[in-house]
């Protein structure tokens, strides 16, 4: 049976960017034919994060800490990328990557499709074309992030484009999820938009 994923930020004792994950779930619940329970935002209580996990018609719910949000070490994935347009359970290759990243002194990976770049085991990636936020096309199969609605929001739209991975950093490149927000790339010099998007993303 199919397990949709939504990790929830709890900050302040609110969950700031519920809405976003109520309308993803709704779509990806619509494409694999899972009937989505009734859920409650959490609230109250210690900053946290919260794993929701959905079959149809029930769910499970753990809670785990926030992660660290310094900037990043990457390395690049060594192995093809699959297609993920859902955020379902089965993580397979982001799971294989992070224990290769952990081996190779690293944190994560960037993945890639066709020599483009992609996304990360756990972080959504983003770049600067001038003064436009771009990230790369969701027609390459990447998870439709929640964190990526809640920039596109905020920069007033988003430009997708294949870069390589050099383009990546010369770019200013940096990466978001919605559990730990916006975090730099270590290396790369972080440009003031990506500072501006820090500061407003919860």
């Amino acid at each position: 049976m199919t397990t949709l994923l939504e990790t929830v930020r709890v900050k302040g004792g609110k969950a700031p960017l519920w809405p976003y994950h109520l309308v993803r779930l709704a779509r990806s619940a619509k494409a694999l034919g899972i009937t989505v329970p009734t859920l409650v935002a959490p609230a109250g209580g210690v900053d946290r994060v919260m794993r929701y996990a959905v079959q149809s018609g029930s769910f499970s719910l753990t809670e785990r800490e926030v992660g660290a949000t310094a900037a990043v070490r990457l390395g690049v994935a060594t192995t093809a990328y699959q297609p993920y347009p859902h955020k379902v359970e089965d993580r397979g290759q982001f799971d294989a990557a992070l224990a290769g990243a952990k081996a190779a002194g690293v944190e994560d990976v960037l993945f890639l499709k066709d020599g483009a770049v992609a996304e990360c085991a756990v972080w959504s990636c983003f770049w600067w074309e001038g003064s436009r936020l771009a990230a790369p096309p969701l027609g390459l199969g990447i998870l439709p992030g929640v964190a990526r609605a809640r920039l596109a929001e905020l920069s007033g739209g988003l430009l997708e484009e294949r870069v390589t991975v050099e383009q990546f950093r010369a770019r200013g490149g940096f990466l978001a999820n919605a559990a730990r927000g916006v975090a730099g790339v270590e290396g790369v010099a972080e440009a003031a938009g990506t500072v501006f998007l820090r500061t407003r993303f919860w």
